[in-house]
């Protein structure tokens, strides 16, 4: 294992998938054969923030788990190709991480399937060996597909949490430890999960963006679809949002948008500014047939903000 300076990288812990998406040519029809296009691509909510991460500029430090097969090569192959530090992830004998998409249409999100059961190989011993590349980074990025380790991870390491809820099924798995986590992303039905408060008004929203920080949250973003994103901290929150575009995939525009936030943070930007970024992130993603854009960078996510229209509504 490496010599890790402190603070001068950011550890992202999740899984590495291969992802196989499909979408028809025409309207989905469910429950027969649909004409249209497949491909298989890199994935896994951890490796897809690290990749942007990688490609806005951050030294990013990749703890996650592959198969000793073709698939887990070509995800090890890819970080080498991007500067994406993999060099501490676990090898082992079991078929690498697959994620099946079907979208519709329109190209949004139909159904998927996950087969992860390579994660619980994340264990605790893992993260143990590996505790000085957590205990030294400036912030430590996890998502809530990790099975055992999340409760260990937030309760044995002093380093700046930042959680991305996934889903409203899983964000239950962090319910308990919001306390431990500097930074939460989170859309707004895991958000209501996660505070046990229903959101149908404005005021519902700062209710549970309150709860948040009450709760020992420092920053907290819940995304809101085409209504934007609320942000909210001990001293202010607000509703930054932009204009519809036209959607290409809406594959890893959330995971776009987290390696955007935790760019704005390495970068100290104000907590606006840092989720115009984000969104501009998220934009670049909705922009691509690939789940990572491979044309994002710091500069070309600018540049998209600069050309987009904002509104920003502090409450």
């Amino acid at each position: 294992m490496k010599n890790a300076p402190r603070n001068s990288h950011i550890c992202v812990i999740g899984g590495s998938n291969i992802d196989i998406e499909g979408h028809p040519n025409q309207k989905l029809l469910l429950g027969d054969s649909n004409p249209g296009v497949v491909k298989t691509s890199l994935g896994g909510v951890g490796r897809n923030i690290a990749e942007n991460l990688a490609r806005l500029g951050i030294e990013t430090r990749l703890l996650s788990v592959v198969g000793d097969d073709v698939h887990g090569k070509r995800v090890l192959d890819h970080a080498r190709a991007i500067g994406l530090d993999m060099e501490d992830a676990l090898i082992v004998d079991e078929p690498t991480s697959t994620y099946l998409s079907v979208l519709d249409e329109t190209r949004d999100m139909h159904v998927g399937i996950a087969h992860m059961d390579i994660l619980n190989r994340l264990d605790i011993a893992y993260i143990q060996q590996h505790a000085e590349i957590i205990n030294n980074a400036r912030f430590c990025v996890v998502d809530t597909n990790l099975p055992d380790v999340l409760e260990y991870l937030v309760t044995h390491y002093d380093v700046p949490f930042i959680l991305d809820t996934v889903s409203a099924s899983k964000a239950v798995k962090a319910k308990h430890l919001l306390g431990h986590f500097h930074t939460i992303k989170t859309n707004k039905l895991e958000a209501e999960v996660l505070s046990g408060i229903a959101i149908h008004t404005e005021k519902d929203l700062q209710k549970t963006g309150r709860y948040f920080i009450d709760q020992g949250v420092e920053y907290s973003f819940i995304t809101m679809g085409d209504e934007g994103v609320y942000y909210t901290t001990r001293d202010e929150e607000g509703v930054v949002t932009s204009a519809p575009v036209d959607m290409v995939s809406a594959t890893g525009a959330g995971d776009a948008f987290a390696a955007g936030l935790v760019y704005g943070l390495c970068e100290e930007k104000r907590v606006e500014d840092a989720v115009r970024f984000a969104m501009g992130a998220s934009r670049m993603a909705i922009l691509s047939e690939d789940t990572i854009n491979p044309d994002i960078s710091s500069h070309a996510v600018e540049t998209m903000i600069k050309d987009q229209k904002f509104t920003h509504q502090k409450l």
